[in-house]
């Protein structure tokens, strides 16, 4: 008998885990930044449909920022990190306006799991994630 009896179940699992490891972190990471991708495309389309739906500009504010909150509630995400754009086409005046369209652009950055907040390595281990979502206002939007 030699000495290498046994040790092929032990390369075995020995090459199993080296293999094991980086894969299952692969997934959560992926599952973490697909959290956040539709959590900003979720906060962009129903913004945009708060703003295009609200009687005036003051109600499109208020109803926007409680959408923005109940969305970073829902998918985890820092409520401090959020980005908000909201453009208008044609700019004429203010934005959002009655007949044009609305664009509104969410951003944030989802940082890696299980890397430590130690010389900047979280923000350098970031993914930054953007949603967009475009509304057509009515005609008489704020008119009364």
């Amino acid at each position: 008998m030699s000495d290498d009896d046994g040790s092929a179940a032990l390369e075995f699992i020995a090459v199993g885990v080296i293999l094991l490891v980086p894969l299952v972190y692969l997934i959560i990471a992926l599952g973490a930044v697909q959290e956040q991708t539709l959590g900003v495309e979720a906060a962009a389309r129903h913004t945009a449909r708060a703003i295009a739906l609200a009687p005036d500009a003051a109600a499109a504010a208020v109803r926007s920022e409680r959408v923005l909150a109940s969305i970073s509630d829902q998918y985890g995400i820092d409520a401090e990190s959020i980005d908000v754009s909201v453009t208008c086409v044609p700019a004429e005046g203010t934005c959002p306006s009655a007949g044009a369209t609305v664009t509104v652009t969410v951003a944030t950055s989802v940082s890696l799991p299980l890397i430590p907040a130690v010389f900047g390595m979280d923000e350098a281990a970031s993914v930054r994630v953007e949603g967009s979502a475009v509304q057509k206002m009515s005609r008489l939007w704020g008119g009364g």
